[in-house]
């Protein structure tokens, strides 16, 4: 079992910059693969990037290359996405996730967080 908890959501102008957190339980972190989504109002929830059990590996989807950063620190049992050069498209509520196996789509998600809001304005 792992609970997930995210944190950093708020209001930022465009342009600007949030990290967002998330504090897993469980003395099996290093073991789960970790992705953030998202979700935007009237739209599916969507993958954002994701982080393999090392952190050697990263990937995104294209909205984000190069403006994104996921990275995790398995000592603290922690996830991060660095959001620079946010932009009002980004607004959405973002989900920490954690599974198993590799995480491409919300079926391959075993765990999820509650969600924090992530308001651009332009």
């Amino acid at each position: 079992q792992v609970q997930l908890v995210e944190s950093g959501g708020g209001l930022v102008q465009a342009g600007g910059s949030l990290r967002l957190s998330c504090a897993a339980s469980g003395r099996t972190f290093s073991t789960y693969m970790l992705a953030w989504f998202r979700q935007a109002p009237g739209k599916e929830r969507e993958l954002v990037a994701t982080i393999s059990w090392s952190g050697g590996i990263t990937k995104y989807i294209d909205s984000v290359k190069g403006r994104f950063a996921i990275s995790r620190d398995n000592a603290k049992n922690t996830v991060y996405l660095q959001m620079n050069s946010l932009k009002p498209e980004d607004t959405a509520v973002y989900y920490c996730a954690a599974s198993l196996a590799v995480v491409a789509t919300t079926r391959d998600v075993a765990y999820w967080g509650q969600g924090t809001q992530v308001t651009v304005s332009s």
